[in-house]
């Protein structure tokens, strides 16, 4: 069934006034908003947070399954990124790292 046209727009505008009143809800007031020093060490870990979301679900399964063991590639990469990025704390070697330790584990499945 379709829907209404009036449904439509009334979903679009809502839509863009929940987004545009909690992204500017911070610069509303017309003053800064002082943040307590213990909230702003702990904002300056919410996009690795955010990262982690996103990445760990999927390392943890292949094809839609949970995959929690050594045949999950994904996952070994995974925890090679990890080791990488506690050793050298540079978000660029964790991510090469992690990367190349992909590629050679999945060339590596491939050659046997």
């Amino acid at each position: 069934m379709p829907a209404e046209p009036l449904t439509v727009w009334l979903l679009i505008v809502g839509g863009g006034a929940v987004v545009y009143l909690t992204r500017a809800f911070f610069i509303l007031p017309g003053r800064s908003l002082q943040l307590s020093p213990d909230t702003q060490r702990l904002l300056r870990y919410a996009p690795a947070a955010a990262l982690m979301a996103i990445i760990t679900p999927d390392l943890g399964t292949v094809q839609g399954e949970l995959a929690l063991n050594v045949e999950n590639l994904r996952l070994l990469a995974g925890l090679a990124g990890f080791a990488i990025a506690v050793w050298t704390r540079s978000v660029l070697f964790t991510i090469l790292g992690g990367m190349l330790v992909l590629s050679a584990l999945r060339f590596l499945a491939g050659a046997l």
